[in-house]
């Protein structure tokens, strides 16, 4: 019974050092600033517009008035607007905006399944420049069910899309612009 408490005894020892040493080098990391007193308000409100005007705070003052943002919905950007218009005939396995990913399905305009592609289009920024969508087109041939080769390929289709969705993506913002 004596080993429990003088084990206790120890553990509380040790928990008191280690606060005592955690407060000590806490201090130290400048958490805890030395303050002139003269030179802070003593108004509440003037040090909380302070705080969230150097960023130590949260403000929530311009939520209704309609501040500024980065957010864009998907249906306020062209190139987006553009790409979904031009592969609408395609059927589309993931379309994600935020990721900036539309990937189709396998497509092929035969009957048969040997021959099928499936295209994969990132957007690399939402500037309406061709260097702002990469175009990855992947084609499958079968020579039965179970044995079909993938591999990506560099065909015309690539040069095509990136064309019809610049192209598309400029008259809409264009015209988004004639709106405004």
């Amino acid at each position: 019974m004596t080993s429990y408490f003088m084990f206790k005894k120890k553990f509380l020892k040790i928990n008191l050092l280690f606060l005592f040493l955690s407060t000590l080098l806490l201090n130290q990391c400048g958490i805890f600033k030395k303050v002139d007193t003269r030179n802070i308000s003593t108004n509440a409100q003037e040090r909380a517009r302070k705080a969230v005007d150097e960023g130590k705070g949260i403000g929530v003052g311009n939520i209704f008035k309609g501040g500024r943002t980065n957010f864009e919905f998907s249906s306020s950007n062209p190139m987006w607007r553009a790409s979904l218009d031009t592969l609408d005939f395609l059927p589309l396995s993931n379309v994600d905006y935020s990721g900036g990913v539309i990937i189709s399905d396998w497509y092929s305009t035969s009957n048969k399944e040997k021959d099928s592609i499936k295209i994969s289009l990132r957007f690399l920024s939402n500037e309406i420049r061709s260097d702002s969508l990469k175009i990855t087109v992947f084609k499958k041939d079968c020579s039965t069910e179970s044995n079909c080769n993938i591999y990506i390929t560099k065909t015309k289709i690539e040069e095509e899309l990136t064309k019809t969705i610049i192209s598309k993506a400029a008259a809409l913002d264009a015209e988004d612009k004639k709106k405004k």
